[in-house]
């Protein structure tokens, strides 16, 4: 048995002694329950568990109103576990009735709800439709992943448009603690349905926008800031976020406060996407970026470090490629790779990149790369041979192989298994990436 396989073995062995749920299986994992329905089937369909007796089967299909004046056996909750992942479709189907008194197992009645019986699992979406709206934000915790992660499944589709469906109208408590589960696609699904019915103001959608560690949580709360409007004060918290792309909802928000002129800044953000947003702002409130790049360019003392870029994404190439041709030497790194980032849009002379790839700085040879792969075909085998050798930096080393692999050279081959072997671990993962070779395949040296 598996390492993976052995806590499992032992969740399931527990259940079989009794155990309760939540002491042999993380149910706040929805992978765990999933598991625990595969393992119990085997485990019953092979022997390695005895089966369960399941004295309560006789009287499931009566009410519960009958069942209870007949005190009729009810099974416990690690009974009722066994029984709902059991191989036989009518031990799965009779143990259905008795989850309503266990909202612990709801999770297995998710699974059920996509099971290949179709009497399981439509009497298990009709017991999941009336016990969701109820349920407590504890049991919707656990449940919803399941219900998410099940959507794949030929049959999960309608429990998911349930549960859409019981957001939008469960108390916002719960929804507010739904989007505090860990798992993501559960709080993405909660985030949405906040967002629907209004449940979050401006000031918390820009700080969920800015500080979330989801990225499409956040961006998310950043288009629905937009949508109801960013106060000034909140302001702040998007333009100063980390995402480019929240802080691309700051500059339009910028707009729509009248503070246009603010977003002058941002031409020269570290984002593409905040730089053309900054840009079309300017331009309908009349004024053109070009003039401000090529300003900001002109002052070597002074030239933000994307400025480059950005006067290449709106200007000429004939009037400005002297100006970026300039600036790749300058003395600050940031400047020259924004500036050949820039010659790359240009489509600059091959010729004269290749040099670029000598330069000290990690960031500069990237983009000379980059700009060189569309030419890779074009440029001296040997120069590219030389910069692979054990005198140079890492960081051209490993950009030189690259481009050898595009240029379709006969040696490549031949290098890159050389290289697999080299001392610097960079390039020898970088190699052995190349060869489709896995690190442990070949010994360090």
């Amino acid at each position: 048995m598996s390492s993976e396989e052995q806590p499992l073995g032992a969740a399931i062995r527990g259940l079989a002694r009794g155990r309760k749920l939540a002491r042999v299986i993380d149910t706040t994992h929805p992978g765990a329950w999933t598991a625990l329905d595969e393992g119990i089937r085997v485990a019953i369909g092979y022997g390695e568990i005895e089966r369960p007796a399941h004295p309560w089967m006789s009287t499931s299909r009566l009410p519960a109103a009958l069942r209870a004046a007949l005190r009729a056996p009810a099974p416990t909750e690690s009974q009722l576990a066994l029984a709902l992942c059991d191989p036989s479709g009518l031990v799965r189907e009779a143990a259905l009735p008795h989850a309503a008194r266990h909202p612990a197992v709801l999770p297995l009645v998710a699974v059920r709800a996509t099971d290949w019986a179709a009497p399981v699992r439509d009497r298990a979406r009709e017991l999941l439709a009336a016990a969701l709206p109820g349920a407590d934000a504890a049991t919707l915790g656990t449940t919803a992943p399941v219900i998410i992660r099940l959507k794949s499944r030929l049959r999960g589709g309608e429990g998911v448009a349930l549960l859409q469906d019981v957001l939008r109208t469960v108390p916002g408590e719960t929804v507010s603690a739904l989007f505090l589960n860990r798992d993501r696609p559960t709080r993405r699904l909660a985030f949405t349905a906040a967002v629907e019915r209004g449940l979050l103001d401006a000031r918390e959608l820009a700080r969920i926008a800015a500080y979330d560690d989801d990225a499409a949580v956040r961006n998310r709360a950043a288009d629905a800031a937009l949508a109801v409007g960013v106060p000034d004060e909140t302001l702040p918290l998007l333009l100063g976020a980390r995402s480019g792309a929240v802080r691309s909802a700051g500059v339009i928000a910028l707009r729509k406060a009248g503070r246009t002129a603010e977003a002058a800044p941002f031409l020269y953000d570290r984002s593409g996407l905040v730089r053309a947003c900054a840009r079309w702002v300017l331009r309908q409130d009349g004024r053109d970026p070009l003039p401000l790049y090529r300003a900001a360019c002109a002052d070597a003392a002074t030239v933000p470090d994307r400025a480059p870029l950005g006067l290449a994404e709106c200007g000429d190439r004939k009037e400005d490629t002297a100006v970026l041709w300039e600036l790749a030497g300058h003395e600050r790194e940031h400047v020259r790779a924004s500036a050949v980032a820039g010659l790359r849009l240009f489509e600059a002379d091959f010729t004269r990149l290749l040099p670029l790839l000598d330069d000290p700085a990690p960031g500069v040879v990237r983009e000379a790369a980059r700009a060189l792969l569309p030419w890779a075909d074009r440029l001296p085998e040997a120069e590219l041979l030389r910069r692979t050798g054990p005198g140079r930096p890492v960081h051209v080393r490993v950009r030189a192989l690259r481009l050898l692999r595009e240029h379709g050279s006969v040696a490549y081959q031949e290098t890159a298994r050389r290289l697999v072997e080299d001392p610097d671990p960079v390039v020898r993962m970088r190699a052995r990436r190349a060869l489709g070779v896995m690190a442990c395949a070949v010994p360090n040296r």
